[in-house]
């Protein structure tokens, strides 16, 4: 349960008191919304106390009355936007000219409730505020995660490109000044180097676009009925050249057809990540192990290895967006530190679950369960 704070500023108890008491109890509620909204009340019945509480307090609603002693509550209004104060205010007044409309829509005023106002009116108009609020912190919010995020981007693309363009070109004036001679053969080492740096771009751009897809994309529109093996089978095909070079068998245990809905890019991108670090991880002549069963509702994909492991604390980080678990052991294998942060955003977004097991030297296994139908997928 949220709650808002709204202040009352009027300088007749009765109009004070009837407010407090509509709304003492009432909750705003919307589909959209998590949580309901009910309010905590203050009172004020001039427009020198309502500025001592708006100080004191932030209220998030303030219901303000124009014809008060002293100040005026127009020029409580201009106090607010020369604060730059976060608040929404309705105007309630039986005298309000065009004049004094005008220029409290200007100092940014969001509604006006004419005296006298029934309990109904007064809800209806508090439930509209509620729902620009809630609206206007989602706003906010996603723009300051959208900051957050082009700011993480930016720094990963300088540090993660940089380092591997340096190298690039350092083999390239290498060759270019024939160091090691004319016969080419003496680059081939180079070459296989900068090849594979070059590779590990790649797979951060496309990590990047991956992390931009599920965040930004509209994704209902793509759901269809898909099969879960076929999808896992022609994952280990992507994937079976570097097994072959550090000699790892795949295991498949699959009833199939196992069919759900879903974006088959979006199941596409798991697989991809958890089979990839399956392999990545791995020791030399280790296996993979891919389990796919269901139910009349769930499907579960198990992706087992015998790799190098994690340990507790690092099972708590692996799932943090731009997080790369640095050991020994995993300092000269390439990756962006994103894979399974997508790989749990998509599963939330199926309204899915995902766990780890791991222990070191004995290898880790990811499970993850996603209903068959999908509600809604945004």
């Amino acid at each position: 349960m949220d709650r808002l704070k709204i202040l009352v500023v009027d300088d007749e108890p009765g109009i004070r008191s009837g407010i407090v008491r509509i709304l003492r109890n009432y909750r705003v509620s919307y589909p959209f919304m998590d949580e309901d909204f009910e309010f905590d009340l203050l009172e004020a019945s001039t427009g020198e106390e309502a500025i001592q509480l708006i100080d004191a307090h932030k209220p998030d609603i303030i219901l303000l009355d124009n014809k008060l002693p002293g100040i005026q509550g127009i020029d409580v209004l201009e106090y607010i936007k020369e604060k730059n104060y976060d608040m929404v205010v309705a105007m309630i007044t039986s005298y309000a000219s065009l004049d004094v409309a005008i220029k409290a829509t200007g100092f940014g005023a969001h509604d006006f409730i004419p005296k006298p106002f029934t309990p109904q009116e007064l809800k209806s108009s508090i439930d509209n505020i509620t729902k620009q609020l809630f609206l206007k912190r989602i706003t906010r919010g996603l723009k300051e995660e959208g900051k957050k995020i082009r700011y993480q981007f930016l720094s990963v693309l300088s540090h993660e490109l940089k380092t591997p363009l340096n190298a690039i070109e350092g083999y390239l004036r290498m060759m270019q000044e024939r160091q090691l001679g004319n016969d080419m053969a003496a680059y081939d080492p180079m070459i296989d180097r900068a090849l594979s740096r070059i590779q590990g771009m790649r797979n951060l751009i496309m990590d990047l676009l991956d992390f931009t897809k599920i965040r930004f994309e509209k994704r209902q529109e793509h759901i269809r009925v898909v099969n879960v093996g076929e999808l896992t089978r022609n994952a280990i095909q992507a994937f079976q050249p570097y097994a072959i070079q550090k000699g790892i068998e795949f295991t498949v245990s699959c009833n199939d057809p196992v069919l759900m809905e879903a974006d088959p890019s979006d199941l596409e991108i798991v697989l991809n990540n958890l089979i990839s670090n399956a392999v990545k991880y791995n020791i030399d002549n280790g296996k993979v192990t891919i389990t796919i069963s269901d139910t009349d509702k769930e499907v579960k994909i198990e992706v087992a290895d015998t790799g190098i492991g994690m340990t507790t604390e690092e099972i708590e980080k692996v799932f943090r967006e731009f997080t790369r678990i640095k050991n020994e052991k995993t300092k000269n294998i390439p990756g962006s530190g994103l894979g399974l942060a997508i790989v749990k955003k998509i599963t939330e977004l199926y309204n899915g679950s995902i766990e780890v097991e791991s222990e070191p030297e004995k290898g880790s296994i990811f499970r993850i369960i996603l209903p068959k139908k999908q509600k809604s997928v945004s």
